[in-house]
């Protein structure tokens, strides 16, 4: 709002000024701000008919006949942004809108108002001709008219409908047809309020829809059932697509094989040579597998499917069916992330059976480096010690680290994966027990360095007490040293040494800290803010 009327403080210097301003409001981009406390018929008659931009929260004002009075302005509006109207302001906000509104760029619309009926939209809203609208966003309001809403605006460029009420319904064949004649759309979302919004096949009035490619489609972001987007995506193809989020409501059956087809089918969604890691998040009420892979300018783009549910192990079983059939290029991953985002109050040790670590891990057939949040470990631990003679490469095998986040020299995690890294070791497929820091971040040079020797330490320490005294780390060659000549000749002097220097050394960050991949890059923890901040801040 400042920087749209900081013209205004300039003309009021002198009337030099105030001439040049008003002789160039194209260039100068003038606008005039109206919220529901501007006395908009005073601003109008003053100030000359330059485009209006109008916006305001309605729970904090009464000023609606402000913004009527500004609406009427039709051919002066370009954009409008009004939040937490209630039933009757959006009646009362339609009912102007009647009319072409020829400069409109930017319309949202956003209500918490659960109780909004069903509106039916006629065919005039904006007129029939709001050719240069680019963004509309919906949230919480429904719109049942929107299938007719290219007839207004064809050269629309985000389409956001979010928290859409189960009245506001719209079939998976009314959206395609919609999507099909909106071919600059480059950002689409997506988002039901309830798992009520699924289609009805015994109702189906309209033949399936012809498939359609959206050219320009970049972002898709989605929150519904599995039947609605299997359906959806079954009909559209989308080139140029880079980021792909989506939130299923929690169900019992996850498999979506048309949208690992779609996925498929996306080109540069399945740049399997560049993609770089996998992340596992779960919290309080949603898990969550995404991937990150890099373009060409280092921007690093998402596929994401997250699980709304609360039980920890219902969680991790979900995320296991998606991984399992709906991530066709999961068997490229190199570099695995389990993140504990859990509150205290919700998280306890034994919320997941060991065996569902086993089920999630099965499609990650190339994972080279597994990172663990700490309160994970001894279920994970567990898990892995049941994979025994034969079956030690049953899952992950081509596993070759394994990174703890706060790892101690000689912690329960050590004893507790003891028989996993035996057995591994005798199997000719070793691994290395490290130290996860999140935080740190190191030059190549140096992260390759502090991996290899602090690998070679925990490895080293996992093995004291067992009959695998001796087991090499899988970095030994790169370390040029052998265990015993860096750390001593006895497994006294040993552990105390390396204890001291842990706990006291200046030093300790050069050898107890092990940097990951995802040093290179933001972590997965910065989390996309809901669509909803998004597309309203």
């Amino acid at each position: 709002m400042e920087e749209v009327e900081a013209w205004e403080l300039l003309v009021h210097v002198c009337r030099r000024w105030r001439s040049l301003v008003f002789r160039s409001p194209h260039r100068l981009n003038l606008r005039l701000f109206c919220t529901p406390e501007t006395p908009a018929r005073d601003k109008l008659d003053i100030w000359p008919t330059f485009p209006l931009i109008i916006g305001g929260n309605m729970s904090l004002s009464s000023g609606m006949d402000n913004i009527i009075a500004t609406l009427g302005q039709s051919n002066r509006v370009c954009e409008a942004t009004l939040q937490n109207l209630t039933s009757w302001q959006l009646e009362e906000v339609l009912a102007p809108m009647q009319v072409p509104f020829p400069n409109l760029t930017h319309l949202q619309l956003r209500s918490y108002d659960e109780t909004l009926p069903a509106i039916p939209i006629p065919d005039s809203f904006l007129g029939g001709s709001a050719p240069r609208l680019q963004f509309f966003a919906l949230s919480g309001i429904p719109f049942p008219g929107l299938p007719k809403l290219h007839l207004s605006a064809t050269h629309l460029v985000q389409l956001s409908l979010i928290n859409i009420p189960h009245s506001g319904y719209i079939s998976p064949e009314a959206m395609v047809a919609l999507l099909s004649v909106l071919s600059s759309l480059e950002r689409l979302v997506l988002e039901f309020q309830s798992p009520q919004s699924c289609p009805d096949w015994s109702s189906r009035s309209l033949p399936p829809p012809k498939r359609s490619i959206l050219p320009a489609l970049y972002d898709f972001c989605f929150k519904g059932v599995t039947e609605y987007l299997e359906d959806l995506v079954t009909f559209i193809g989308t080139p140029r697509l880079h980021t792909l989020v989506i939130t299923f409501f929690n169900q019992i059956d996850f498999e979506c094989p048309r949208l690992a087809h779609f996925i498929n089918c996306s080109p540069i969604l399945t740049r399997a040579l560049d993609l770089d890691q996998a992340h596992v998040r779960l919290n309080d009420s949603t898990a969550t597998i995404g991937l990150r892979y890099p373009t060409a300018d280092d921007v690093y783009n998402d596929l994401e499917i997250a699980i709304s549910c609360r039980e920890p192990d219902w969680q991790l079983s979900s995320v296991a069916q998606v991984c399992n059939s709906s991530l066709p290029c999961l068997p490229m991953v190199e570099d695995l992330y389990i993140d504990h985002e859990y509150s205290q109050v919700v998280w306890k040790n034994d919320a997941i059976e060991n065996t569902l670590w086993l089920q999630l891990f099965l499609p990650f057939t190339t994972v080279k480096n597994l990172y663990l949040s700490k309160q994970f470990t001894p279920g994970i631990a567990a898990a892995l010690q049941e994979l025994v003679g034969g079956r030690i490469t049953e899952v992950l095998p081509g596993l070759q680290n394994i990174f703890v986040d706060g790892l101690e020299p000689l912690g329960p995690f050590q004893e507790s994966i003891g028989q996993f890294v035996t057995a591994r070791q005798l199997s000719g497929h070793p691994v290395a027990i490290s130290k996860w820091d999140r935080f740190v971040r190191y030059s190549p040079g140096e992260k390759e360095e502090k991996e290899s020797a602090s690998s070679c330490m925990y490895s080293t320490l996992a093995s004291i007490g067992r009959e695998a005294d001796t087991v090499v780390c899988a970095q030994r060659r790169n370390c040029g040293r052998n265990w015993r000549e860096f750390f001593g000749y006895t497994r006294a002097w040993h552990c105390r040494q390396v204890w001291s220097f842990l706990s006291f050394g200046p030093q300790e960050s050069a050898i107890a800290s092990v940097s990951s991949k995802a040093r290179r890059t933001p972590m997965a923890q910065t989390q996309r803010r809901s669509e909803s901040t998004r597309v309203f801040e």
